[in-house]
């Protein structure tokens, strides 16, 4: 599986403190090795981002994607609030 992050996920991502970006990775990890595991809730969020996914990086804190089969683009970063608002 290949992981690539757009523009708008990197200008986000190098804004976010280190203990976030941290836990991207870890979570990142996870999601390489089983990309349904329960602690991703990893989930269609097609209203505001049609064709996507997201999943939990911290309790408030969530990455978008796009699942093309081999190919895993993140698209976006942010809390809650910050995405769905």
């Amino acid at each position: 599986m290949k992981v690539f992050y757009k523009d708008k996920f990197d200008k986000k991502f190098i804004k976010l403190n280190s203990k976030i970006q941290n836990q991207f990775y870890k979570r990142l990890e996870v999601f390489l090795v089983y990309k349904f595991h329960p602690i991703l809730n990893n989930h269609k969020v097609d209203k505001k981002f049609p064709g996507c996914r997201s999943i939990n990086i911290t309790g408030d804190y969530r990455a978008i994607f796009e699942d093309k089969e081999e190919i895993i683009n993140f698209v976006n970063i942010g809390t809650h609030s910050e995405l769905y608002s």
